[in-house]
């Protein structure tokens, strides 16, 4: 019901059941293995910015690929990687997210982490997967403020259990709907057979058009459409700022089907209202950490050998599905709800979403 912090979460406003059975945490965590750190950068009136970093397998994260695959709602983002995801299909470095500007220095911060904490997974190449959302209305997004010691920072401090929400990491400068919003996670379990898997959402939310809001299926957008600075700001844009989303499960996965649960985000993050803004990127992730030890990718050592996938038969996958789409929806709407107003650069200022008037609302 509350982040570590105290914070608010969706659910703790008490006025709508969600769709589907959320693990111990509700969040990305609740995947065994999965770890989220963050660098939180607010200093001044103008830095409000900073690093997120998600690890699939926080204890043996680089040379133990995962299945992995990625989708494109909309392209005017930036997701680094990408084409060797496409190629191998294999995850084997921590996903950071950040502001738009910060992109080359996450990039540089994972290879630096890579040769500092895991020497032995830096003699051959590293392609991190690095991702973006615009700050630039709260944060000064031409200054320097990240460096890469902060994307090391991010992923030394990543951990398992409860997350964090809100203005934090890479969302720490991000508005959804024209509410203060930023990183928000949530998960759902899927029973298969005698087994139970989990598929965690991480989002850093900071996307659509205020009238566009819609909440559990109800449309407030309207209804909440007075003080709104940051549409008046951005006028003829509305929407813009881009959303990130990263999907994990441990049920057993092909690259393919990961690819397949990259596009299902979309259909998450539609259920909150967006249309699909031109001036957003919409970029997906999506891994499975399943199959440890196969997919490998390096130089060849030794001799010939074949590795084995286990994977869930396409025709059984339509619950993972659902449990994407439901865990996306609840983590925008975690973003938003675990978050206070913020005043940036400039004197910028975003309002946080009215919480007694939402309740109010969808009562």
């Amino acid at each position: 019901m509350q982040t570590p912090s105290g914070k608010p979460r969706f659910r703790a406003l008490g006025v709508v059941d969600l769709p589907g059975k959320p693990g111990p945490y509700n969040a990305i965590t609740d995947v065994p293995g999965v770890a989220v750190g963050y660098t939180t950068l607010v200093s001044g009136e103008s830095v409000r910015t900073g690093v997120t970093a998600i690890l699939p397998r926080r204890h043996a994260t680089v040379a133990h690929p995962c299945a992995a695959g990625w989708h494109s709602l909309n392209g005017n983002g930036e997701m680094t990687g990408t084409a060797w995801l496409t190629e191998t299909g294999a995850l084997s470095l921590p996903v950071l997210i950040t502001n738009t500007h910060a992109v080359g220095m996450c990039h540089r911060g994972v290879i630096d982490w890579v040769a500092e904490e895991r020497p032995g997974g830096a003699h051959e190449w590293l392609l991190p997967v690095v991702a973006e959302t615009w700050d630039g209305y709260l944060n000064d997004i031409y200054a320097p403020a990240v460096q890469p010691a902060h994307a090391m920072a991010a992923v030394k401090a990543a951990v398992s259990g409860p997350v964090e929400e809100g203005s934090v990491g890479g969302g720490t400068g991000m508005n959804c709907y024209g509410f203060k919003a930023g990183s928000g996670t949530a998960s759902r379990v899927v029973s298969y057979g005698r087994d139970e898997f989990t598929v965690g959402a991480f989002v850093q939310a900071n996307f659509g058009s205020r009238r566009e809001l819609t909440v559990a299926g109800t449309p407030v957008g309207a209804l909440l459409a007075d003080d709104n600075p940051l549409e008046e700001w951005i006028e003829g844009k509305p929407g813009a700022g881009s959303v990130v989303v990263v999907l994990a499960t441990d049920a057993p996965l092909l690259p393919g089907q990961c690819t397949a649960m990259a596009r299902r985000a979309t259909l998450g993050i539609a259920r909150t209202g967006t249309t699909g803004s031109h001036f957003s990127g919409d970029l997906f992730l999506a891994f499975s950490t399943a199959n440890e030890g196969a997919l490998t990718s390096g130089f060849p050592n030794g001799p010939a050998r074949f590795e084995n996938l286990q994977f869930v038969p396409w025709g059984q996958m339509d619950p993972f599905y659902e449990a994407v789409v439901h865990a996306v929806e609840e983590a925008v709407l975690n973003a938003l709800t675990a978050n206070e107003s913020m005043t940036g650069r400039d004197g910028h200022r975003t309002p946080c979403l009215p919480r007694d008037r939402l309740v109010s609302l969808l009562s």
